[in-house]
């Protein structure tokens, strides 16, 4: 009963120290791009390019990554938002016809 315990508690801790351990890179604090790391934040400034450009899957992916961003989406004029900010997030705002109009992060 005491080894089944203490052999628990052991995979516990074990758990819990993986948990934090970081990755680790030889990257030199590069992202894998070419762009400056950022710790996932957005830099809505990276993805201006995609302003009067069509919103499509593959213009959301090409902004997100210049944006250094984890998340992005595509916000159209009439849908329903959240009020909370997210650092991590790049958001394309686009008109009716589709043409981002707005680059932001949120």
């Amino acid at each position: 009963m005491f080894r089944t315990r203490a052999l628990l508690a052991t995979l516990a801790v074990a758990a819990v120290l993986a948990g934090c351990s970081t990755g680790g890179s030889s990257g030199g604090g590069q992202a894998v791009d070419g762009t400056a790391s950022n710790d996932g934040r957005c830099q809505a400034s990276g993805a201006d390019f995609a302003i009067g450009k069509q919103g499509s899957a593959d213009l959301l992916e090409q902004a997100r990554k210049a944006s250094g961003s984890q998340t992005a989406r595509i916000l159209k004029p009439r849908d329903v938002v959240t009020l909370e900010y997210r650092s991590e997030r790049l958001n394309l705002n686009v008109d009716e016809q589709g043409v981002v109009t707005r680059v932001n992060c949120g």
